[in-house]
């Protein structure tokens, strides 16, 4: 049975497709306004799932939902002519038919697991004789977007549990109920949805968001925690985190680093979204007091000034949704790409003109210095807002090509390169 939060995010979705919902649209109501900071918000959300304030400047923009059944076999075939890369790479569609997919993990045996965003599956991706099978091996599932696998075990994060599923290459077709290893976690949905980063020792690093767009959080959220599935203990390693759905470890520093999403309702241009990377225990990053390392908050700062927080690595650019993201470790690609992050994108919507929708490079050095963000793959938006798919997660497969998740289209892309 799904939950009452996929439901909603379902019927959300309906609501978007069927109403055109759109700033012309908005004009004649009133500023949309809720009393975000009461425990009663953060467990029952409001049925639209309107997290923040309207102002009268970005009045009527809302979030959009894809098409509930993806992007066509055709329509996917169009789509990837479209999408621009550099010289020598080229992008195929890896699997169709996984719908809303989000984080990706692969088995020891080849199988492609992933995720997925409101609907409570989880998918299993398998190669028959060049021919992928998508194969939906968990459902009902409370938005199991972030996942692991290790020792043989698919690792599940679905908001406020993180369960184990043992020997799941072999039980594809009965992976059972699994599990639960952690649920030292609050149940609030929004900002709930989580990402899974492996260390070098077995732990994951877990992203914790607040359950609204900007306040002062619960203390149980805007965290990033390293959990250890074995023993289910766990460490609090970063504090002042807005919404952060992507991260991976520096191979080589082992230090962690994470995307960021900044808050909404400032406007088109600011606040930007982040890349960081924790240096020390305990760094705070700046939310709900600082923004993008130099911008304090209108209203919540609160005579904090920016300097007393943890600046960026890297601003992004304001509404471009940065989620999952990879060192490339991979040996296919041109040498220059190696240790690059590559980060998805998944594109604006509190944004008159939507940006974001693509894959980005950063060169960066260990420590931090010498940032530099490249376009690397793009075109997955036409016009001002038409989405023709949404990066959502990236992950490098074992010939050093890249596979990109898109939950807008339902599909799995593969970007591969070879010299000419």
């Amino acid at each position: 049975m799904q939950s009452a939060f996929n439901r909603s995010i379902l019927a959300l979705a309906t609501i978007v497709i069927v109403a055109g919902a759109g700033p012309a649209a908005a004009q004649d109501k009133p500023l949309k306004k809720y009393e975000s900071g009461t425990k009663d918000f953060w467990n029952n959300p409001p049925p639209d799932w309107f997290l923040g304030d309207e102002t009268e400047a970005q009045k009527g923009l809302t979030p959009v939902a894809g098409p509930p059944t993806g992007s066509s076999d055709a329509e996917l075939a169009a789509l990837i002519k479209k999408i621009k890369l550099p010289e020598g790479f080229k992008i195929e569609v890896y699997a169709s038919g996984v719908l809303a997919a989000r984080q990706m993990a692969w088995g020891d045996k080849g199988t492609l697991f992933v995720g997925s965003f409101g609907l409570g599956n989880v998918y299993a991706i398998k190669d028959n004789g060049g021919k992928k099978e998508v194969k939906t091996i968990l459902k009902g599932l409370n938005m199991p977007t972030g996942l692991a696998f290790q020792d043989g075990a698919l690792y599940v994060i679905a908001v406020d549990k993180l369960i184990k599923y043992d020997n799941a290459e072999a039980n594809l077709d009965n992976l059972g109920t699994g599990k639960v290893v952690y649920d030292d976690m609050p149940s609030y949905a929004a900002h709930g949805w989580k990402y899974l980063a492996p260390d070098k020792d077995g732990w994951f690093y877990v992203p914790f968001g607040p359950p609204f767009n900007i306040g002062i959080p619960p203390t149980s959220v805007s965290q990033i925690r390293r959990v250890d599935p074995k023993t289910g203990n766990a460490e609090l390693v970063a504090l002042g985190v807005r919404n952060s759905v992507g991260g991976d470890v520096d191979p080589r520093s082992g230090k962690y680093w994470f995307t960021e999403n900044a808050r909404d309702w400032m406007s088109d241009d600011i606040p930007s979204d982040k890349l960081n990377v924790i240096s020390k225990l305990g760094e705070h990053f700046g939310y709900p007091y600082c923004h993008q390392g130099d911008l304090p908050d209108p209203k919540f700062a609160m005579g904090h000034k920016c300097s007393e927080f943890t600046a960026p690595v890297l601003n992004l650019g304001a509404h471009v949704a940065p989620l999952g993201m990879k060192f490339y470790t991979g040996n296919q690609f041109p040498a220059e790409y190696k240790n690059s992050i590559l980060i998805a994108e998944h594109g604006s919507w509190n944004r008159h003109k939507y940006q974001g929708a693509r894959i980005v490079r950063v060169t960066v050095d260990p420590d931090g210095k010498n940032a530099k963000e490249m376009e690397f793959a793009s075109g997955w938006i036409e016009g001002d807002r038409g989405y023709l798919g949404r990066p959502a997660d990236v992950i490098l497969d074992k010939d050093g090509s890249i596979l990109v998740a898109d939950d807008w289209a339902g599909a799995i892309y593969r970007i591969s390169y070879a010299k000419k």
